[in-house]
C-alpha cells in the first residue's frame, strides 16, 4: 500500500466541501464518518472505518458557529484517538478564537491558547491552519503544531 493510500481524510459539518475538494487532489476517497446533533443540542460522532495506526487528518475550520464547529472537532478527534488511529492532524483552515492570543487586559482569558490546548488534549498530534494573528500562539506546549 503507498504512502497517500494510508492515509485517512474525514470532514464534520463545517466544511464538507473543502474535505471532498483535497481527497479529490489527493485520488482518495473521503473517510466514512457520522456527525450529527441529538435534539438535545448534544453532537455525536461515529468512524464508519477501521483507522487503526493510520495517518488521519480531519478537516474542520472552526467558522461561524464556531463554538459548535469546535466541539464537533474536538470529539471526532477524540473518536479518532479511540479508534487507534496512528496520528491525528487537525486541518483547521481557519482557526476561530485565533485573534484572542494576549492577556491584554486584566482578568481576561487567553482563548486561542485555550483552544490549542483542547485541540491536544483531545488526542491530535498535529494541526494545520493557515495565518495565525500572532506568532505566540503558533506552537503549543509540545511545539506539535503546523502554520
Amino acid at each position: 500500500m503507498s504512502t497517500i493510500e494510508e492515509l485517512k481524510v474525514f470532514t464534520g459539518n463545517a466544511h464538507p466541501q473543502l474535505a471532498r475538494d483535497v481527497c479529490d487532489y489527493l485520488g482518495i476517497p473521503l473517510g466514512e464518518s457520522e456527525t450529527f446533533k441529538f435534539a438535545n443540542d448534544n453532537t455525536f460522532v461515529r468512524i464508519g472505518e477501521n483507522i487503526r495506526e493510520r495517518d488521519v487528518f480531519i478537516v474542520q475550520p472552526t467558522v461561524a458557529p464556531t463554538n459548535d464547529n469546535l466541539m464537533e472537532l474536538l470529539i471526532m478527534i477524540d473518536a479518532c484517538k479511540r479508534a487507534s488511529a496512528g496520528r491525528i492532524t487537525a486541518v483547521v483552515s481557519y482557526y476561530g478564537y485565533g485573534r484572542t492570543d494576549k492577556k491584554d487586559q486584566p482578568r481576561v482569558p487567553i482563548t486561542a491558547r485555550l483552544v490549542a490546548d483542547l485541540i491536544t488534549t483531545a488526542g491530535a498530534d498535529r494541526m494545520l491552519t493557515l495565518d495565525l494573528h500572532a506568532g505566540q500562539i503558533q506552537a503549543s506546549s509540545t511545539s506539535r503544531w503546523t502554520s
